[in-house]
């Protein structure tokens, strides 16, 4: 079972032990995240804890794990003994951190909704059940993408219905009028867009999902851009940052013509695409970390990350390097499934703000004549890891990527 898997073969309730099996068979699970010490999290348990139990009156079939960030033993007591629900064991640490990077947790309170067979159904659980507390829309599985877009959008003219997206690659591009990136952002997209119309290539068109404040921010922010929209309050704008668990603006995702994601977060390829060369902008495997930390949907904040660090060799060097590297993410992409890699993989050729920073927290020197290999486990505290490998191939990459943990020793990376 992949609960089982996933949370281990035991769990606690109120009565003590119970087989994980047999207590979420056939149930939608809702992890929470939470911990006695942050305040947020106090306010938020009771609300959860009513809801949990007018679906229990119900007969939904919901359930609630703890997964907890106190700091001890009697804190976890303590507080669980608040929840009516179950609990991953304490001293489960290792499966704690596991979980918290697995979905992507970076704050709390967070309650991650899952289907019976475990697959996600979103990392914004604490939305669905605050927004639906007699659970008229459980288990709350996401609409197919096109449905969520709807029918009609805010053209330069006027209003325009969904014929004007049929077959198109889309954009979804979230972004509003008072944050300061995305102000530096929409104009390189908006070159990117014209610069594939002058090619003649319609094949493409944006749509605008605004975090604005008012109407007229965003009047005036959507008149900059040639675009579509979805008109300002409309509910769309809610159920798409949901879908597509926007963290962060601007944020970009790339849409295949049939609705599927392309690219979960594409903001990156669009910056290092100036004249439209590589359109649609597919992740890859592996990438230049100096011009993005973002990899195949994911970034280098939320999932353990490989680096090759050589800008300090020769070209032929590089790429002998590089190929290494790609040849190794490949096989991690591969066997990713729904969930994308357990690790992404970047390189650092040369320029670029991040790779500079990153060697000053991990201890490396500002230049080197060599190829220097590092696993960053940001999720984990700021962990990373350090390979004592002489030579740079397919082979020692290999190895590393999949035995990083025991064969080099955990430290921490310095501010």
């Amino acid at each position: 079972m992949a609960l089982r898997e996933m949370l281990g073969e035991t769990l606690l309730s109120k009565d003590g032990e119970v087989q994980t099996d047999s207590a979420l068979q056939g149930k939608v699970v809702g992890l929470y995240f939470s911990a006695h010490w942050c305040p947020p999290c106090k306010g938020f348990t009771p609300v959860l804890a009513e809801i949990y139990n007018g679906y229990k009156a119900k007969g939904k079939n919901f359930e609630v794990v703890f997964v907890s960030s106190d700091r001890d033993q009697g804190s976890f007591d303590g507080y669980y003994g608040e929840m009516p629900w179950l609990a991953l064991p304490f001293s489960d640490r290792d499966r704690k951190t596991h979980l918290s990077s697995k979905f992507k947790v970076r704050g709390i309170p967070s309650l991650v909704i899952l289907d019976e067979d475990g697959s996600l159904i979103t990392l914004n659980g604490r939305a669905s059940v605050q927004s639906d507390r007699e659970g008229e829309d459980f288990p709350w599985r996401p609409k197919p993408i096109p449905e969520l877009l709807g029918d009609e959008f805010k053209g330069k003219e006027g209003t325009v219905g969904r014929s004007v997206i049929e077959g198109k690659t889309l954009g979804i591009y979230f972004s509003a009028h008072w944050c300061g990136p995305c102000r530096g952002f929409t104009p390189t997209l908006a070159k990117v867009y014209n610069k594939l119309k002058e090619k003649g290539q319609n094949n493409f068109e944006v749509i605008f999902v605004s975090g604005d404040k008012s109407d007229s921010q965003f009047e005036e922010y959507y008149g900059e851009m040639p675009w579509l929209a979805i008109p300002y309050g409309d509910k769309r704008i809610d159920q798409l940052n949901q879908r597509f668990e926007v963290n962060g603006i601007p944020h970009l995702v790339i849409l295949n013509p049939d609705g599927t994601v392309l690219n979960a977060s594409a903001r990156g390829k669009i910056d290092a695409d100036e004249n439209a060369e590589n359109f649609p902008w597919a992740p890859e495997p592996m990438e230049d970390l100096g011009v993005t930390a973002e990899c195949m949907g994911s970034d280098i904040n939320e999932k353990p990350s490989l680096v090759l660090f050589m800008e300090g060799v020769d070209d032929l060097q590089q790429d002998e390097a590089w190929a290494a590297g790609l040849a190794v993410a490949r096989e991690f992409a591969a066997r990713g499934g729904g969930d994308g890699p357990a690790l992404l993989f970047f390189g650092a050729r040369g320029g670029g703000r991040i790779p500079p920073q990153v060697r000053r927290m991990t201890g490396l020197p500002e230049q080197e004549e060599k190829i220097s290999m590092v696993v960053l486990d940001i999720p984990d505290s700021g962990g990373y890891y350090k390979s004592d490998a002489e030579e740079i191939n397919e082979q020692t990459v290999r190895d590393f990527a999949e035995n990083y943990k025991t064969l080099a020793t955990r430290q921490q990376l310095s501010r």
